[in-house]
């Protein structure tokens, strides 16, 4: 068995919605398949079914109108059932469940212009809709091409009783979704899942975040112990770089999950960091596959070593800034970095890299509403100097732990095209060396080094 994860833009237009069920059909003929879709989306994530969403809440909150927003999201899902599904009854009855969905919406949404407090658990409910509204449609398209699709909402699988995100909870959270799913799977049909998985304690985009499908997905394939995880995306695969910045950057054959993990934090958005570490432990393939040239083999992520290559990517994390913090104090000052790192946690600040010093600590960190806060309670502690608009420059390749003199060459390579290096930082894993440039050096800096590593194979 197979599960396949389908992105708001693989389902996003009747076409494309018709595309993934003739994709799922085909599948079907080989093996069961399992299908997690988000909320419906164009290509811009601000006119999709989730930001729509959020923006009709924000308006009842404020007491203006959000019925036009409404009214908009309805038409465009009848719209798209009724140029989708041909079978009459079929068509009924996922028309008449899509209107029961607007009507409690618009009830709900009214409700909230007279509490006017949008909480972490209104938020999931509001949240929650786009995905049973794909997942409901997609199941009526696969029922009109005659196979068994069966729409399964997720809403309540969540379990009850904890106040926080835990390891326990997961656990019973999968434990909901094994009972749930292995009776479907017996009967031989093909679940379609909403990729909202209940209401999280805290709210699902703050202890998961927006990519919460991808991890939905990465959960059911783990407990039902399926063959591969598929995520279908607009991409042929995991590039070896940028291929809008690198003409020639390649669709890698395979790479590691820490590999994948290296180049999701490092600006390369492959899929969700918490996906990866929930098939890794499963021990599941993940593999990602491009939603209009499914034909193409995608990228397999995998412990397996298929592709060969010293080096898999090169990435770039634009508009960070750099911190440099000295102390104040003597030599050997006990505490300083328990507590600047402290500080850090106090306002939430997520840290990129870092290098330190018996006196000084550098950092780096992404935008953030804190930041001025943070800034000024480390100078209390040392003098802070700041340095914004830069970017990391990433190299990822799990045998570069193995080859010695990648260093020295990555940094003699920036260094012939005049681009200023301020800061080197390599990770504790070995598969991962990155450095620190101004923004307007990042793309020269990545096709330098994509043509001498890559291109030429250098090392590989």
């Amino acid at each position: 068995m197979i599960v396949q994860k389908y992105g708001g833009t693989s389902v996003g237009t009747s076409e494309r919605l018709i595309s993934v069920a003739q994709i799922i059909e085909k599948a079907c003929e080989k093996e069961p398949v399992l299908a997690v879709v988000s909320a419906m989306s164009s290509y811009v994530k601000s006119e999709g079914t989730t930001s729509r969403l959020l923006h009709a809440a924000d308006c009842a909150i404020h007491q203006e109108d959000f019925k036009p927003i409404l009214l908009q999201l309805r038409d465009f899902h009848i719209n798209t059932v009724k140029e989708c599904i041909k079978d009459s009854n079929v068509h009924k009855s996922v028309q008449s469940y899509v209107e029961r969905i607007f009507d409690k919406l618009k009830q709900f949404l009214e409700a909230l212009t007279v509490i006017r407090e949008f909480s972490s658990r209104s938020s999931d409910r509001i949240l929650r809709v786009g995905e049973k509204l794909s997942a409901s449609i997609l199941a009526g398209v696969l029922k009109d091409r005659g196979l068994k699709g069966e729409y399964i909402d997720l809403s309540n699988i969540a379990p009850e009783g904890y106040s926080k995100v835990s390891p326990k909870f997961f656990t019973a959270l999968e434990s909901n979704l094994l009972d749930l799913l292995s009776p479907v799977v017996k009967e031989k049909k093909v679940p379609v899942i909403t990729g909202f998985l209940g209401e999280i304690p805290g709210g699902i985009i703050e202890s998961i975040g927006r990519g919460y499908t991808d991890y939905t997905s990465s959960l059911v394939a783990a407990v039902l112990k399926v063959r591969e995880l598929q995520i279908w995306k607009e991409v042929d695969g995991i590039f070896t770089a940028d291929p809008k910045l690198v003409d020639q950057a390649k669709v890698l054959a395979s790479i590691t999950p820490q590999e994948a993990a290296e180049l999701t934090y490092f600006g390369s958005e492959v899929i969700h960091p918490f996906t990866m570490e929930r098939v890794t432990r499963a021990n599941v393939p993940v593999r990602i596959k491009n939603t209009f040239r499914p034909n193409e083999p995608g990228t397999l992520i995998t412990e397996q070593e298929i592709d060969r290559h010293v080096i898999k990517n090169i990435t770039a994390k634009k508009n960070i800034t750099i911190l440099n913090i000295g102390s104040n104090r003597m030599l050997m000052a006990y505490g300083f970095m328990a507590k600047v790192f402290r500080v850090f946690e106090k306002y939430g600040v997520i840290i990129d890299l870092i290098a330190t010093s018996e006196i000084n600590i550098s950092l780096t960190v992404e935008k953030s509403d804190r930041l001025g806060e943070l800034i000024e309670e480390l100078e209390g502690l040392g003098d802070v100097t700041i340095y914004k608009d830069r970017a990391i420059i990433s190299m990822v390749g799990q045998k570069m732990r193995l080859t010695t003199g990648i260093s020295g060459k990555m940094f003699s390579c920036l260094s012939e095209e005049g681009i200023n290096i301020e800061m080197i930082s390599q990770g504790a894993s070995e598969i991962n060396i990155s450095c620190v440039v101004e923004n307007k050096d990042a793309d020269k800096a990545v096709q330098a080094l994509h043509k001498r590593f890559i291109n030429s194979d250098g090392l590989n």
